[in-house]
């Protein structure tokens, strides 16, 4: 097999992979409140969320992907070249997410993508092939690395905050309610935790599908950036079999560890980060999974009792996000120099 093709088809599966084991670690992020809360059995949650996370990814555009797809340029350089940048970025975001489930650690798949590309371009061709976003920014403009990092910077605070006021508005509505209520509040969370999955595969999955329609632009299989339907598929086909997989450690964290959900709070967090999830996808806007369902827990939490937060976990989770870029980046970097010392020499 031509080696360019052999490079080509081991990047096209390391994405897919990728995109697995984005949809495994982020399951929890989607699953969490709902078993917490009681309103579904892992069983039941976790099919609702596979459908619809199959269904995001083919209906909710592909504003991300292109967004993702264009903020490095790689264009002008040698094809194993740039496939391998591809390649070790992809691998450095895949060991993070694994290596942050195994200690069940709520981290940031979007982030860890991000870093590992990043890190690996910036070290195999120069920072000149990341599309910064620095110079459009100036003119009032928000692209390459400046938007992805404003959405997931931004959208954290906007989920602690729509929490925060959501939940202000459900306890007034419901501040006559009985307790039979918290009955129809578990029965409404099919409705929202069905919203948040498909939020989820229609933003997380896109950022594979970006990523693999560069693969094949590099590759010379197709002429311009336009993300193919077969691509979509696959993307939302490894995206679902990772949420059924399901990454069981990261639900005592969401569910239990940062404040204690009861129907109410998660009808209220779910809703928050569906729609948040949404409105960024909509927008073309690459936001996490992991950070808006955290911090709209965090906003329930404080709006109802400050102090049962536990602010100690949350630090920790804090933490995590802060390294999980430069994290990722080092881990990519290495990969790509175990890639040069096993070929003898760049690619």
């Amino acid at each position: 097999m031509d080696s360019l093709l052999l490079l080509t088809v081991a990047t096209i599966v390391v994405v897919l992979l990728f995109d697995y084991t984005n949809g495994f670690h982020d399951a929890a992020n989607i699953v969490a409140t709902v078993i917490a809360s009681r309103a579904m059995t892992p069983v039941q949650a976790v099919l609702l969320v596979g459908v619809c996370e199959f269904l995001g990814p083919l209906l909710g555009g592909t504003a991300v992907a292109n967004t993702i797809g264009k903020f490095v340029t790689l264009d002008d350089l040698p094809a194993k070249l740039s496939l391998a940048v591809l390649l070790c970025g992809l691998l450095g975001a895949i060991v993070w997410n694994l290596g942050t489930w195994y200690f069940g650690i709520p981290a940031s798949s979007s982030h860890a993508l991000v870093g590992g590309l990043a890190g690996t371009v910036c070290v195999a061709t120069g920072g000149d092939h990341v599309a910064w976003g620095f110079a459009a920014l100036a003119a009032g403009q928000l692209t390459g690395i400046v938007k992805i990092l404003a959405a997931l910077l931004l959208s954290p605070l906007i989920g602690f905050w729509v929490g925060f006021l959501l939940h202000r508005l459900l306890t007034v509505i419901l501040r006559t309610a009985r307790p039979a209520a918290n009955a129809r509040l578990r029965g409404a969370q099919f409705f929202t935790a069905a919203g948040l999955a498909f939020s989820h595969g229609a933003n997380d999955a896109q950022k594979s599908m970006g990523i693999l329609t560069l693969v094949l632009l590099l590759g010379g299989f197709i002429p311009r950036f336009e993300v193919p339907f077969w691509v979509m598929l696959a993307c939302a086909c490894a995206m679902t079999l990772g949420v059924l997989s399901g990454g069981w450690r990261i639900v005592r964290t969401l569910g239990f560890a940062i404040y204690r959900v009861r129907p109410l709070h998660a009808l209220g967090s779910q809703l928050t980060s569906a729609s948040v999830i949404l409105a960024a996808s909509l927008s073309g806007a690459p936001v996490s999974t992991t950070h808006v369902v955290t911090t709209s827990i965090m906003g329930i939490g404080a709006s109802e009792r400050a102090r049962a937060v536990r602010w100690s976990k949350a630090k920790d989770i804090g933490v995590t996000w802060l390294i999980t870029i430069p994290g990722a980046a080092l881990v990519a970097i290495q990969a790509y120099a175990l890639l040069n010392l096993f070929l003898g020499s760049s690619p």
